[in-house]
């Protein structure tokens, strides 16, 4: 098994070029839109900078002369360009809006579809709240950045060439002059930017923590009321909610930290242009017009930069959100399907399940199994027993390939299993859980999920498939058959119905193994004498493996292994088995 971790909160920080790189990957398809957006920009940036050039025009020329008439006609014209700066407004918004919008739509296809690639260690080792804000609150951050901040980002990078063009143009000593207090803005930002990306970063990390939290505690609500410890869920809530509420201001006193700064330098940039404006009029080597128009451009040119504080600022929220997207995009599923091994294979074998000297370690773990090594024949049933943390779901779990062991190999029908596509591997093996999920939705729904022969069947198609299989009696515990609805992921249903349909969706998809994990443990005496039956009428070479504590489950089993310390050792009787139970034998 390659060694991957997948904890997340070993996050690996990408930096900015990479990661702008990256996310432009997602707007490939938007070139076209893109490019009409740029082309709006620029001619608002155009528009914005050739008002202030007339305005001082017509005050040198016509105002100060008073030729009304001439003032007329400008100002007729200068309402033209602002008639065609409020229609670029409103298209480059509309552009960007929706190209932010298929941005999200697509980047959130691709976090979650990257997710469902991933084995079961890693939603092990993270918190399906922190998942869910990497995907919701995440991917909007980005989102906000590309389809709101991104379109003023560039509308002001236009803005501010622009006027640095007329500053310059106009008289460049006056212009190099205004500029000077941007170069100290630039200094700043260089250098204050890595401590504001840190601290969004770990406000983020603190709001994936408290959605993680009140999951969490949303779902084991019940239990918390059983207890009685309403007190224990406050605390918890409170200690990271007050986590969320420091990190969160730190963040937002981080981001707040550019808007005066920028404010100071571009007063500093309009006091110099005026000292500086009013000494070259008094030398008679400017106007007052012109001494307008350069104000007006110095503003056009520090005013976006003012603007560019705000949106820095959400750029480093939006990079360290992408921090935390990209590090679930860039993880790699260490269960790869192996190639097909020919030579390997025995056809007509006995044999369906081997374990040749295996061990396994979860991530960040103990060692649970130690070079444990055998066999499970076609047709047979098995039990595995043993005392909690044994090692009884760690073993069934690996039959299943759920997880790939450390060392050694599982070989189904002869072949490693990691050979098998993970559709033929589910359509050999079975697998019941103890606590099984079930799905918002109807019971035909949740019955036939991941079955593909039945999906496009009919009721009573599907009611005469239950029929065949013996299990139309589980179906009759159900007041509306087919149609019963499951609300709230089944908890409209008791746990020993969810046993029930979970048992339905199994025995229906016929698996050459069926791995029963404690399936009848919370269901009535009545019943399990039903499933037992159910059991026994299985095709003859399925092979059956049960884990259970209670020995009078498994007293029809062929072999009995006691899972324990590590390792899988053959019971023999259930009168052995009960034997090595009491000699209490200890897990390492």
């Amino acid at each position: 098994m390659s060694d991957i971790n997948y904890n997340l909160s070993k996050e690996r920080k990408s930096s900015t070029r990479k990661a702008l790189k990256k996310m432009l990957q997602f707007m490939k398809d938007e070139k076209r839109s893109l490019y009409f957006a740029f082309f709006i920009m620029f001619i608002n940036a155009g528009v914005t900078m050739l008002a202030p050039y007339l305005i001082g025009y017509t005050v040198d020329h016509y105002v100060i002369t008073k030729q009304y008439a001439g003032l007329m006609q400008y100002c007729g014209i200068l309402l033209g360009l602002f008639v065609i700066w409020a229609a670029t407004e409103y298209f480059q918004a509309k552009t960007m809006g929706s190209i932010g919008q298929r941005m999200l739509y697509a980047l959130r296809n691709e976090v979650f579809n990257k997710l469902q690639q991933l084995p079961v260690s890693f939603f092990n080792q993270n918190k399906s709240g922190d998942l869910i804000s990497r995907i919701n609150s995440d991917t909007d951050n980005v989102n906000q950045f590309f389809s709101q901040s991104l379109m003023r980002f560039v509308d002001s990078i236009f803005t501010m060439a622009g006027a640095m063009v007329f500053l310059l143009s106009i008289h460049w000593q006056l212009g190099a002059a205004s500029l000077i207090p941007a170069f100290f803005i630039l200094v700043f930002v260089l250098i204050i930017s890595p401590w504001v990306k840190k601290k969004n970063a770990i406000s983020l990390k603190a709001t994936g923590a408290l959605s993680g939290e009140i999951q969490e505690s949303m779902h084991n609500f019940k239990t918390i009321i059983a207890f009685n410890r309403r007190d224990y869920f406050r605390e918890r809530f409170s200690k990271a909610n007050k986590e969320n509420y420091t990190t969160s201001v730190k963040a937002g006193m981080a981001n707040g930290i550019f808007s005066p700064v920028f404010t100071f330098f571009s007063n500093a940039a309009q006091l110099i242009v005026l000292a500086y404006g009013i000494y070259l009029i008094s030398k008679g080597n400017f106007t007052v017009g012109l001494l307008i128009s350069f104000i007006a451009y110095v503003q056009g040119f520090y005013q976006p930069l003012q603007q560019l504080a705000q949106l820095w600022a959400g750029f480093q929220t939006a990079m360290a959100a992408w921090d935390r997207i990209s590090v679930i995009l860039n993880l790699g599923n260490n269960m790869t399907q192996l190639p097909k091994d020919t030579f390997m294979q025995i056809e007509n074998s006995h044999t369906v399940m081997e374990f040749k000297d295996v061990s396994f370690q979860y991530p960040d773990g103990k060692k649970v199994l130690h070079h444990i090594s055998f066999k499970m024949e076609r047709g047979k049933t098995y039990a595995l027993v043993g005392p909690t943390g044994g090692g009884k779901s760690t073993t069934a779990s690996l039959i299943a390939r759920l997880y790939d062991p450390t060392e050694g190999k599982v070989l189904l029908n002869g072949t490693d299993i990691r050979t098998y596509s993970s559709e033929e591997r589910t359509k050999e093996i079975g697998f019941i859980l103890q606590e099984p999920f079930l799905f918002t939705g109807t019971l035909r729904e949740n019955i036939l999920y991941g079955n593909n022969d039945y999906m496009n069947a009919t009721d009573d198609e599907l009611k005469k498939a239950i029929g065949n299989a013996g299990l139309s009696a589980l179906l009759m515990r159900f007041e509306k058959g087919l149609d019963t609805e499951l609300a709230s992921a089944g908890e409209s249903v008791s746990l020993g119905q969810k046993q029930l349909i979970a048992f339905i969706r199994a025995v229906l998809r016929k698996p050459k193994i069926l791995i029963l994990d404690e399936a009848t443990a919370n269901i009535d005496t009545v019943t399990e004498k039903l499933l037992e039956d159910i059991l026994s009428k299985l095709p003859q070479d399925t092979t059956r493996i049960i884990i259970a504590h209670r020995l009078n489950t498994i007293q029809n089993a062929d072999e009995i292994f006691f899972v324990n310390a590590g390792e899988v050792i053959l019971a023999g009787t259930p009168d052995h088995a009960l034997e090595m139970l009491l000699e209490g034998k200890r897990v390492s």
